[in-house]
């Protein structure tokens, strides 16, 4: 019970900080994603061995060329970047081949592909026509946590097949089925009441399910990274729920993908 109500609180001071960021102004929502790449990196480092001061200063460099200078072009192929080390990771993930990198120079790129890029497409997500719409943001975070709790309560009272088990033994294809149908009910309620976004229900259906995807995917690499480090959490800055990687995990390895549709494809 006391893990339960600590779980919550935790969670609940979290989802305010973050919404008050994202209303606040653009420049309070960067300097939060800012903090939560600074923060990731540090998880990332200790769970893959890498104690430099390196990818914190790529990490801001990085951020503020996203913000500031980089072309539609450069991002796009930025983008792709990120996409293939998301492939990449996918592939080691289903063939069980370790993703835990030995070398300086690998632990560096991986850094930087991993975490890095993925939380810049974060930082500019909700920036369309060089102007901050915080819709955007809202309601991704609304559809990934949406899949998130019903993934999770769904599994629990029904699941049985597990989905993949040698890396995270607790979720179940029940649980993702679960997740996956209350984001597209989600995204049809975003459809009818969101009025400030120009996009039509099947953009809708089609960004939940990239989310409810590729999150999915993306709590299954973190767990595998967990795994090889023996630990149960990245961090112990939210309490119940572990640290930001454990928090943000779905939603880092998703953004690109979704990034990639809002800004190119639709």
């Amino acid at each position: 019970m006391s893990n339960l109500l600590a779980r919550s609180f935790s969670g609940a001071i979290f989802v305010s900080i973050f919404l008050s960021a994202i209303l606040f102004s653009e420049k309070s929502y960067m300097a939060l994603i800012g903090a939560f790449t600074l923060i990731a990196l540090w998880e990332f480092g200790k769970l893959i061995q890498f104690p430099n001061k390196i990818p914190y200063l790529l990490g801001a460099f990085i951020l503020y060329a996203f913000t500031t200078a980089l072309s539609k072009n450069n991002l796009l192929f930025l983008v792709i970047i990120a996409l293939l080390c998301s492939v990449k990771l996918l592939y080691q993930l289903f063939n069980h081949k370790t993703t835990k990198p030995a070398r300086f120079l690998a632990k560096l790129d991986l850094s930087i592909r991993y975490i890095i890029l993925p939380f810049a497409f974060l930082c500019i997500l909700p920036f369309t026509d060089n102007s901050y719409n915080p819709t955007i943001i809202i309601a991704v975070l609304v559809l990934i946590w949406v899949n998130d709790s019903f993934a999770f309560l769904v599994g629990k009272n029904f699941g049985k097949r597990k989905l993949f088990e040698s890396v995270s033994p607790k979720k179940t294809i029940e649980g993702f089925v679960g997740g996956w149908f209350f984001s597209l009910i989600t995204a049809i309620i975003i459809f009818t009441q969101v009025s400030s976004l120009d996009y039509t229900l099947v953009n809708w259906l089609i960004i939940a399910s990239i989310l409810t995807i590729f999150g999915t995917l993306g709590d299954l690499t973190e767990s595998k990274f967990k795994r090889q480090a023996n630990t149960k959490d990245s961090g112990s800055l939210m309490p119940g729920h572990g640290g930001i990687l454990d928090r943000l995990d779905s939603l880092f390895f998703a953004v690109p993908f979704v990034y990639l549709y809002i800004h190119y494809l639709l």
